[in-house]
């Protein structure tokens, strides 16, 4: 999907917080960023130098600075339910594109 929707000229982006050091499950997903990127630029940034952006309380997917999708996980990282939820509010998407484009501006490649 990502490759095909890169071939169109799509951009995507993701960014990705992080604790210092990182644990073994992030640098696991961090070598594998290569092989499942097909075209997507991530960053990441350390969690140190996010303190001063104003962040959702959620993970979440902006699409086309349309729709917000949250994902809900639970304190040990597993999903919740509902696992998702999704808003088209003019002021939740605003929060949500000013945050990535902060941590953006600050990340680096994986």
């Amino acid at each position: 999907m990502v490759r095909e929707a890169v071939g169109r000229g799509v951009v995507m982006r993701r960014a990705r917080i992080v604790s210092v050091p990182v644990t073994d499950y992030i640098r696991y997903e961090h070598a594998g960023t290569p092989v499942n990127l097909a075209g997507e630029l991530v960053r990441r940034l350390p969690r140190r130098q996010a303190s001063d952006i104003a962040l959702p309380g959620n993970d979440f997917w902006l699409f086309d600075k349309s729709v917000v999708l949250f994902n809900h996980f639970t304190g040990d990282g597993a999903w919740d339910e509902p696992r998702w939820s999704a808003t088209r509010d003019p002021a939740v998407i605003e929060l949500c594109a000013r945050a990535f484009e902060a941590v953006w501006d600050r990340a680096i490649p994986p």
